[in-house]
């Protein structure tokens, strides 16, 4: 898994045969620069878009297979041991049910190169199919959020803070699963941490903690329409990226840089609070996962915002932040052999359930 982070490459190698899956392995590497820097020009218009992006994508396969790899190596097992390889892909686009009423979610990959380079059976381009059925295409964690952190005699909700965060509310009394982005995770932050430190990121929230919270300006970056959409929704870079951010902060005058980096962790743990609380009134629980997980004053404002319901790391629950997403979509290419649907209308709006996946044979 490559997500919006656009931070790097997680793999895992999951074993599926007990009732809970069991981890048995993570790898994880980070996107080297020239790649990330090419992905993330690709986000937006650029010229000679067709040819970068297939050679991107290329570059993309080979580090994935370098992470399947190694992480066969460091659990001894060898490749004819693996059913398939789940690989999502990374989305430079996310425009569903736009222009033309269906619209398009990219993510760039090649499948066929990394089964070649792997020799294992690969799952790709999942989204695809459910946008074609009219849906969002995203998110599509919602499924595995429920089969591994669901119970029976309590209301929980997982949220997913990478690039982009997305809400899963497991309530054993609601009639259908819910699911859905609930607005920005770590891009803005990332991007203007690294515009003003050079850090990739705000290690554990360190420079936003000394900054305070624009009370204008945070009213203002609430005040995007995607907020007030009801379910169900995604989002992506297409929206939330720095000429937005650039947008919103033209009438504010010079802003000390700490203070917008407080605010735009603020943006993340209250818009996130903010869905929870109006789909679900008693989660007694929010397990986070992704990057945004370990980032420790983001925990604290998603518990300051959430005082009624305890904040969690996913860590707590036997998967850590970082292999849940990879996880997910190891279980979503289970389900795509298996002939199993892993799509929800009550989560992206599709017409029904959808086998999703394409599978590239060895």
């Amino acid at each position: 898994m490559s997500g919006t982070s656009l931070d790097g490459v997680d793999a895992v190698l999951a074993d599926f045969d007990s009732p809970t899956p069991t981890v048995l392995g993570h790898s994880s590497a980070p996107l080297p620069a020239p790649l990330r820097a090419e992905l993330l020009a690709l986000n937006t218009p650029t010229d000679n878009e067709l040819h970068r992006a297939a050679l991107a994508a290329n570059g993309l396969a080979r580090l994935y297979a370098s992470q399947v790899k190694m992480l066969l190596q460091q659990c001894g097992v060898v490749a004819t041991a693996v059913r398939a390889i789940g690989a999502h892909g990374q989305t430079v686009r996310h425009r569903p049910q736009e222009f033309d009423g269906t619209g398009y979610t990219l993510q760039l990959n090649n499948p066929s190169l990394l089964t070649e380079l792997c020799g294992i059976e690969v799952i790709a381009d999942f989204r695809s199919r459910d946008v074609a059925a009219g849906g969002q295409g995203a998110p599509l964690v919602p499924p595995f959020h429920q089969a591994y952190f669901g119970r029976a005699d309590q209301a929980l909700a997982v949220l997913n803070i990478g690039g982009i965060s997305n809400l899963t509310v497991l309530d054993p009394a609601a009639a259908d699963l819910s699911g859905f982005d609930s607005g920005p995770g770590n891009a803005l932050m990332d991007a203007w941490c690294h515009s003003h430190t050079g850090q990739a990121y705000d290690d554990a929230g360190q420079w936003a903690a000394q900054g305070h919270v624009h009370a204008g300006l945070l009213t203002c970056l609430l005040d995007e329409p995607f907020f007030a959409k009801r379910p169900p929704k995604s989002t992506g870079r297409d929206l939330f990226n720095g000429q937005w951010l650039s947008a919103k902060l033209a009438g504010f005058g010079t802003l000390a840089p700490q203070d917008v980096q407080a605010t735009l962790t603020e943006l993340t743990a209250l818009s996130s609070a903010r869905s929870l609380l109006d789909v679900s009134k008693h989660c007694t629980r929010l397990i986070v996962c992704g990057g945004g997980a370990l980032n420790t004053y983001l925990m604290q404002r998603l518990q300051a915002a959430l005082p009624l319901c305890r904040v969690v790391s996913s860590t707590e629950h036997g998967l850590p932040p970082l292999q849940v997403e990879a996880t997910a979509f190891a279980w979503l290419a289970r389900q795509t052999v298996l002939g199993k649907t892993s799509s929800l209308k009550s989560v992206t709006g599709a017409q029904g359930a959808r086998i999703l996946g394409a599978i590239y044979r060895v």
